[in-house]
């Protein structure tokens, strides 16, 4: 099975854990990116991933692209060209200080993308996933033209396509988001989400809901995953549902419902103690693209995401590590965190 992620990978530089951006005289420099990420993850769960970029040829974009070669992902379709790598300042949230995000990515390579410069028809030769996020399409005037041409042509070669909505306030605002996803979003077989990422960018508010006091209604989840499938045509509407009490403590689990089965499913929930909340998201949908493209069960594949993303929040860095023997030993044992020999 092969999957084709497609986005900008960028340098994150973060303040030691436990200090404020710039209190100490270093950073600590790693690569990551939703769609790079992803890619990241899946290849360590075994799968042939790709992923379809464009970076500078300088030794900050060489070195972004090693960092995903080192988990063997396939990064022979990466463009490379002017401009700069973008990057972002990451400061972690401790207790009841919360994280911080500073982005830094105009005229990066990959916001100077043209259409001429992605031959999608050979980039998807023998693939069976397309997966791509909201951020792209924020990035640049150009770049909705060439999310639009890529899944055009995924939809005609019949790959599964999949996207993570991932609403940035800092990049765009709510009115243009809902612009360019309508036209986007119909090519979507498999729609992730949070409840922020569905009232932004597609106009559609779940009731009753309030992360910052924990409070989650469950049938307004629902009720938003079943409007968009039926807007959009979507198979499948994942939700993941975060409990934050804290910048340490968080409640996390996820919903998915099946359009062809009219069902929704609810995973259990994992009381997280965080070491690394970034790119949470991004495992989850790792680890749904993998369980769906081998066969699980809509209910199975909702508890092995969630277990992923799970014990990607305990990892330091974008990417998560985690095998799918971990992901299934953490659904066997309950995550009760005993040392294994």
């Amino acid at each position: 099975m092969k999957v084709v992620t497609f986005g900008e990978i960028l340098l994150r530089l973060g303040a030691p854990v436990g200090t404020k951006l710039f209190q100490k005289d270093y950073l600590d420099a790693t690569f990551c990116g939703s769609e790079a990420n992803v890619a990241a993850s899946l290849s360590v769960f075994g799968l042939d991933s790709v992923f379809v970029t464009k970076v500078p040829s300088t030794e900050p974009g060489q070195a972004a692209i090693r960092s995903l070669n080192y988990f063997k992902v396939d990064t022979s379709k990466v463009v490379y060209g002017n401009g700069r790598l973008g990057l972002y300042y990451l400061e972690k949230g401790v207790s009841q200080r919360p994280s911080n995000v500073i982005y830094d990515r105009s005229y990066s390579s990959f916001s100077l993308s043209n259409q001429n410069e992605y031959d999608w028809d050979n980039i998807f030769e023998n693939s069976n996933w397309f997966h791509w996020s909201g951020i792209n399409p924020a990035l640049s005037n150009t770049l909705p033209l060439i999310c639009l041409d890529a899944c055009k042509i995924a939809k005609e070669k019949h790959l599964t396509i999949s996207c993570d909505l991932n609403y940035r306030k800092s990049l765009w605002n709510s009115d243009q988001a809902r612009i360019i996803m309508s036209s986007l979003m119909p090519f979507v077989d498999v729609c992730i989400c949070n409840e922020e990422d569905a009232e932004m960018m597609l106009g559609i508010k779940t009731s009753n809901t309030d992360v910052s006091s924990a409070k989650l209604n469950k049938e307004g989840f629902k009720i938003t995953a079943e409007t968009i499938s039926n807007m959009y045509g979507c198979q499948y509407v994942a939700t993941t549902l975060r409990k934050s009490y804290s910048a340490s403590r968080n409640g996390w689990s996820a919903m998915l419902y099946d359009a062809k089965m009219k069902t929704s499913h609810y995973s259990q929930e994992y009381d997280i103690q965080v070491v690394d909340r970034i790119g949470g998201g991004d495992s989850f949908s790792a680890g749904l693209i993998y369980a769906l493209l081998t066969g699980m069960t809509s209910s199975k594949a909702l508890e092995f995401a969630t277990a992923a993303s799970c014990l990607k929040h305990t990892i330091e860095g974008d990417y998560n590590r985690s095998t799918v023997n971990e992901v299934l030993k953490l659904l066997s044992n309950g995550g009760n965190g005993r040392v294994q020999r």
